[in-house]
């Protein structure tokens, strides 16, 4: 099924852009309440009501313990909630991804491809685009309402990123234990979490290269593997992150949830991360920005817990985003229209078509 065709099309949900201006969540989550309430409730059903409200206190705590820039606003979106969740949902990090970077074969720039998998259901229904105004320039970030993170993001001129998770640390022979102990470590850090960071480089860098240094030399609370995408078609980097190590590989490349060099043992994330990488990195220099710009998004890109694909080149503006979701026989369709996004690159504003 082709999401493009205006037949099939039609009973799918549309994913808005939002004008934000300065960086607001609440602003998002009031802007469409239902889909921050369809978040909510999967996330409910998924981990269940006890774990949730748990997990959601500990994340409360971890917040004002560690001093977190962020965490007023996330106060403001448990108030808007009114029940668990905004914590717990800030700080999860349970998804996995796959990306790739290389120069455009439109002619242009540098191309960012990106899917996030996370078998939370509604995910895919409920993506938005807010665009919002940093230090630095105006920047599109593909996110949901109550949100306060960036994973991925495009600023027209600068450059586009996301982020991936590199493999869970493994400490036990008890994947839970792990889980908690890795919890209990990020718990004990002060420094600020990937989502937070990656943030922080949308509204305060200027160009490629300042992004690519404060993504390798700022302390994080966990570790990460970010994706950096610039104007130039050499302009792209994949940087390993722990806590304190870092790794740059300058771009083309790929990347999806192990590690490339730190290589640093832990539990798999994801659904066969190396055929995943594999695959991008066959495919990233090669897949059209035409016809049906998301044919590069099949198996095992393409799983039962992809819920989000990207298209960004920073250098042209381009953006374009689809949301996934599983059914209940466990096809994998997609859930929204073609979000298309393109910069004027003269006033730095936006076109949507």
């Amino acid at each position: 099924m082709d999401p493009r065709d205006d037949h099939y099309s039609a009973s799918l949900t549309t994913i808005p852009l939002i004008e934000v201006g300065a960086f607001s969540p609440l602003a998002l989550a009031e802007a469409h309440p239902e889909r921050l309430t369809l978040i909510v409730a999967a996330a409910e059903k998924h981990y269940g009501s006890t774990v949730l409200a748990v997990a959601d206190r500990l994340s409360e705590y971890w917040l004002e313990r560690s001093q977190n820039p962020y965490r007023e606003e996330i106060d403001a979106i448990a108030k808007r909630i009114g029940r668990p969740g905004a914590y717990m949902l800030n700080m999860s990090y349970e998804w996995s991804c796959t990306a790739g970077v290389a120069a455009d074969p439109a002619g242009e720039g540098n191309r960012l491809l990106r899917t996030l998998d996370w078998p939370l259901s509604g995910l895919g229904q409920a993506v938005v685009v807010g665009r919002f105004e940093g230090e630095e320039g105006n920047y599109d970030s593909v996110t949901w309402p109550g949100f306060t993170g960036v994973l991925t993001a495009l600023a027209p001129g600068r450059f586009s990123a996301a982020i991936n998770q590199p493999p869970m640390r493994q400490w036990t022979p008890s994947c839970w234990l792990d889980w908690g102990i890795n919890r209990l470590r990020m718990w004990r850090q002060d420094a600020l979490p990937p989502v937070h960071l990656l943030r922080q480089v949308f509204d305060q860098c200027r160009t490629y290269v300042e992004a690519r240094d404060v993504l390798s030399d700022t302390l994080l609370a966990m570790p990460a593997l970010f994706t950096l995408s610039g104007v130039a078609p050499n302009e792209c980097c994949i940087i390993e992150r722990t806590e304190d190590q870092v790794c740059v590989h300058n771009g083309p490349g790929a990347v999806a949830n192990h590690w490339l060099k730190l290589n640093m043992s832990g539990r798999a994330r994801g659904i066969d991360s190396q055929g995943r990488f594999d695959q991008m990195q066959a495919l990233r220099a090669a897949a059209s920005n035409e016809s049906n710009e998301f044919s590069w998004v099949r198996p095992p890109i393409l799983n039962r817990t992809t819920r989000l694909s990207v298209i960004a080149n920073a250098a042209t503006g381009y953006l374009k985003v689809l949301g996934w979701e599983c059914g209940v026989g466990g096809e994998v369709a997609p859930a929204t229209t073609v979000y298309h996004g393109i910069a004027t690159r003269r006033s730095g504003q936006f076109r949507v078509g």
